[in-house]
């Protein structure tokens, strides 16, 4: 595995173990309080503890090297589980905004208010040293599945915050409703996580395209070559954080086999200069050659849209 797989791992292994860690804190604290707001973040967790192992897993898949059955690799695995976290998100979520909806009509006052108040406290540190070192790992990695748990356990850092307030006006002031009025607020955040990583995880497993600067930046370098005649059909995605870039490229009819050779070799190093762990596909050919290109279907397809 390489140095930034292991580093993926890593943080999957302490997701993991801080899921674990804190859905004992909040069941102690749901049982003792009875609040609804801990119940929703209690659950919250406990689907955290599903995601962090499923991440791990597809960590562990996602870097594994390209086998018979599977020659681009294995990288759309951490798409796979980012798109089951985003499923998972959404039926805790759903879950909580049904408890929250009895306790708005069936209010509840709090037991061992203290407890909860300390737990809570206690799952923001956990939290915000967890988000800390995913955040160095996603700078270093790119991961995809990395980041979907970051955004989850961001989105757990502020509801834990929240949560923590609601309990302080339950205690203090006797806001009962406070409680399932957080709890509400937590899930919708919740919704809103998962939407953003869903919507993510298909982009990749589509094999939608790398952003627009990442494309030109890609065809500047092609293009800055000076045997380069013209650069057509450019193809790119992404999974795992390992760039795919693919095109054609136009040379002098008249150049050696070797020489055309020589210059595809000097654009990789330069690309993977620019996308470290590309993976690059150049098919070369002679200038003037018309042939059926990708550039022109899509080309002719976004006309025949826009007419309709």
């Amino acid at each position: 595995m390489t140095d930034a797989g292991r580093l993926k791992e890593r943080a999957a292994r302490a997701s993991l173990a801080v899921a674990g860690f804190l859905v004992l804190l909040k069941l102690v604290a749901t049982l003792a309080s009875g609040s609804a707001a801990v119940l929703s973040s209690l659950v919250d967790s406990m689907a955290d503890i599903a995601a962090s192992a499923v991440t791990w897993l597809a960590v562990r898949i996602a870097h594994q090297p390209p086998d018979r059955r599977h020659r681009f690799g294995h990288g759309k695995a951490e798409s796979l589980a980012a798109l089951g976290l985003a499923a998972l998100v959404s039926g805790s979520a759903l879950f909580v905004v049904l408890e929250a909806a009895r306790r708005f009509f069936e209010p509840e006052p709090l037991r061992a208010g203290t407890l909860a108040l300390l737990v809570m406290a206690a799952s923001i540190l956990a939290t915000a040293g967890l988000v800390a070192f995913q955040g160095y790992v996603i700078r270093r990695t790119g991961s995809q599945a990395i980041a979907a748990d970051r955004l989850h356990y961001l989105t757990d850092f502020l509801s834990n915050a929240a949560v923590l307030g609601s309990l302080v006006a339950v205690e203090r002031w006797g806001l009962l409703w406070a409680d399932p009025l957080v709890a509400v607020a937590v899930a919708g955040s919740l919704l809103i996580a998962s939407w953003r990583i869903g919507r993510r995880s298909v982009d990749t497993l589509m094999d939608h395209e790398l952003p627009s600067a990442e494309r030109a930046r890609i065809e500047a370098i092609v293009r800055a070559h000076p045997e380069v005649e013209n650069l057509h059909d450019l193809r790119t995605r992404e999974a795992a954080g390992v760039r795919f870039i693919e095109f054609h490229i136009e040379l002098d009819g008249s150049m050696t086999l070797r020489a055309a050779h020589q210059v595809t070799e000097a654009i990789e190093r330069e690309l993977r200069a620019a996308f470290p762990e590309a993976e690059i596909i150049i098919h070369q050919e002679p200038v003037g050659v018309e042939d059926a290109r990708l550039d022109h279907r899509i080309a002719a397809r976004t006309r025949s849209v826009r007419s309709a």
